[in-house]
């Protein structure tokens, strides 16, 4: 059972936000938005980048997709309108975990999500789950949406918060 319990009042997220500093710039990625939800699927390239932002030691087992099952898998994931099969039918790529596929949905998907990441994760008091599964995920964006929509701020800033409060505290 998930009980979330923010280690911060919310009215501090956007100045934690102002204060994120990844040690890879994520600009880059944010620079793919706009060409990604408009074609709808993401390139072999684009995973490539986005699993080394998110996780550089796992990042080469990206390269063995085949540009048309990124593709397929990609679009498949952005489109369908369930919940599950969202974030599980990224998984299928190599060199993408549960931390990976919730960036890119985080980033790519038109609904608002969290990263799955330790730091996040710590700074609403949640433990690391020992293997992610759907039944932690969909509790976790919706906590997450809730809180974002309550602090009035769009999941990006909440995101940065999430870290930062831990990059500083734990």
């Amino acid at each position: 059972m998930m009980s979330p319990r923010l280690r911060f009042h919310q009215d501090q997220i956007a100045a934690l936000a102002s204060r994120y500093q990844y040690q890879l710039d994520d600009a880059n990625l944010m620079k793919l938005q706009s060409s990604i939800l408009e074609r709808g699927y993401l390139t072999k390239n684009e995973i490539k980048k986005i699993a080394y932002w998110k996780a550089p030691r796992s990042a080469a087992h990206a390269d063995k997709n085949q540009p048309s099952y990124v593709t397929e898998i990609t679009r498949f994931a952005l489109a369908t309108e369930d919940e599950r099969s969202r974030i599980q039918s990224l998984t299928l790529l190599d060199g993408v975990s549960w931390p990976t596929a919730s960036v890119i949905l985080h980033l790519f998907h038109r609904d608002p999500y969290p990263i799955l990441d330790f730091r996040a994760l710590w700074s609403l008091s949640l433990d690391v789950p020992v293997q992610y599964r759907f039944d932690f995920w969909l509790p976790y964006v919706r906590c997450c949406r809730d809180l974002a929509q309550r602090a009035n701020v769009d999941m990006r800033t909440l995101d940065r918060a999430l870290w930062q409060y831990s990059k500083e505290n734990q």
